[in-house]
């Protein structure tokens, strides 16, 4: 099994159904259909917000220490069973305060979750804390001060949630994350065109883009992304199923890599996608042509872009020798 990472999976998005299930049940939580049906998308295009809604389930019953602890766990398990040598779980601490845990406590769960996996398998971890496009600019300045007084287990801040929202009002949190030397990742370019992206670099900063596919269309822009090496993580299934792209042929992954874009390969919501980093990969294989030289630029990419400090990322570089691509 080959060697991979992967740098954009949502917790909440990566439950697994028996676990949602069995939650429910231990909380008293009433579901309104079958867990399937509820967490995970049709393979059809879907609108971004209605991809979003599928992870409502999973959500209900993440509200406590145990439950969080548990799913962070669990994720990592699959990780290792998917070949994944290092992987950065996201997830909004602020959604999971339903039944009064505050951001610390939510906070120190997940990290005991991760950690129990990484001890278990072997799996280097990374946590990305998400602000939200919705949320009022007061919530995301909490989020980021969380995130900047954990540096020590925190990897770096994201922005995500509906793309038509504009990302310019959240840009004070961003600074926090920035004056405590957390590096930015941000949702852009998946469902909003090529402005949302500049936004993102621009406004807040990013490193790395979440999606990114509709860059695609600005040669300008592709061009900046390709000099200023800002990585995108683009997720091929989840891609087709918020409408990203017409169709997995068309996927820019491949003319992207092409120009110099450094492009990576993630799953998005594992659970709501119905997918696999394996899956991914196959898929590309299939729709693209994608080929080992293909596979070897995304994990590269993917190593030099994950969001740790630089003796840690040149051992996992070293740790995905030739020998870990097929």
């Amino acid at each position: 099994m080959s060697a991979r990472i992967e740098l954009h999976c949502h917790l909440d998005g990566s439950v697994r159904v028996p676990t949602i299930a069995q939650l429910a049940e231990e909380q008293g939580v009433s579901l309104p259909g079958p867990v399937r049906d509820l967490a995970v998308a049709p393979a059809r295009p879907l609108s971004l917000p209605a991809y979003i809604s599928r992870i409502d389930v999973a959500l209900s019953v993440m509200q406590t220490a145990g439950a969080l602890r548990r799913t962070a766990r669990e994720l990592v398990e699959d990780w290792a069973r998917d070949g994944v040598v290092y992987g950065e779980a996201r997830f909004a601490p602020q959604l999971h305060q339903r039944r009064g845990l505050t951001l610390p406590q939510i906070l120190d769960a997940v990290s005991e979750g991760l950690a129990e996996g990484a001890a278990a398998t072997g799996v280097q971890t990374g946590l990305i804390l998400c602000c939200l496009r919705p949320d009022p600019v007061t919530t995301s300045i909490r989020v980021a001060e969380l995130a900047a007084a954990n540096a020590h287990r925190v990897a770096g801040l994201d922005l995500a949630g509906d793309e038509a929202i504009p990302a310019a009002p959240h840009a004070a949190a961003f600074r926090l994350a920035h004056e405590a030397g957390l590096p930015v990742t941000v949702h852009a370019g998946e469902t909003q065109g090529p402005d949302s992206v500049r936004q993102a670099l621009d406004e807040l900063g990013a490193r790395r883009i979440g999606h990114g596919v509709r860059a695609v269309h600005d040669d300008v822009l592709v061009g900046r992304l390709a000099r200023e090496a800002v990585t995108l993580e683009t997720c091929p299934t989840s891609n087709l199923q918020t409408g990203a792209v017409p169709s997995l042929a068309a996927h820019p992954a491949r003319r992207l890599m092409a120009r110099g874009v450094p492009v990576t390969v993630s799953t998005d919501a594992r659970t709501v996608s119905g997918t696999t980093l394996g899956d991914e990969f196959e898929v590309l294989r299939r729709e693209l042509g994608w080929t080992a030289a293909d596979d070897r630029s995304a994990q590269l990419s993917a190593a030099a872009a994950a969001f740790l400090p630089a003796e840690r990322r040149e051992r996992l570089l070293r740790r995905l020798g030739p020998q870990s691509f097929s």
